[in-house]
């Protein structure tokens, strides 16, 4: 299994993220993050995105996961080499993948290990046993009246939650996801805590805090 998940962005250490990538080197973006919000902007960070990974020597493209369904999203998809997926809502981002798909394929190709996954924020929380907790920073009702349903159940591909952007003055999330570890904490939950430059990246058995 290769995962590279960054508190924001593509973090201090991209270059381990496109190490991990074989084959073309081609993937897609997944934005899903940001449904039920301003479109303008969506649209604008796509190119962000891509490009992003382009000066990584990664091709990709958009993958808007809101056209799919588990039948059509699995012809679709393909064998990419990555997913790259954005932050935003995490419990969105869950919805979507449910709806669409996506979460069975990310589980199975992980499993396979025949791509990498990597995200930052909600693309790396959407990966915990439960996302229960994360209601503190991430409002549900967006999701409800985007998918009319709200799972806290993560993809359990991570043992324990990942909590982004602590100790990030920059970051206008990093105190609210501070009172979020310290409920973790509290009820001796352990959790990867990630400041905004770091990420969590796994390699086969190798697992480390860059």
């Amino acid at each position: 299994m290769r995962l590279y998940l960054s508190s924001y962005q593509l973090g201090d250490r991209p270059d381990l993220f496109a190490s991990l990538v074989t084959g073309d080197r081609r993937g897609w973006v997944v934005m899903n993050a940001l449904d039920g919000l301003d479109e303008t902007r969506r649209q604008a960070d796509v190119s962000v995105q891509i490009a992003n990974l382009g000066a990584l020597g990664l091709r990709a493209e958009d993958l808007d996961l809101r056209n799919y369904d588990p039948a059509t999203l699995s012809e679709r998809f393909g064998a990419p080499d990555f997913v790259w997926i954005r932050g935003g809502n995490v419990f969105t981002l869950r919805a979507a993948m449910a709806r669409s798909g996506l979460d069975a394929i990310v589980t199975e190709r992980l499993r396979q290990d025949t791509m990498v996954y990597a995200g930052f924020s909600a693309g790396a929380c959407v990966l915990a046993p439960s996302l229960a907790g994360l209601e503190l920073c991430d409002p549900t009702d967006v999701c409800a009246a985007t998918y009319g349903t709200v799972r806290y159940d993560g993809l359990g591909i991570l043992d324990r939650p990942v909590v982004p952007h602590l100790h990030s003055p920059g970051h206008p999330e990093t105190e609210i996801l501070g009172d979020v570890a310290a409920q973790y904490a509290s009820a001796r939950q352990p959790f990867w805590p990630l400041r905004d430059g770091q990420a969590l990246v796994v390699n086969g058995s190798s697992v480390a805090v860059v």
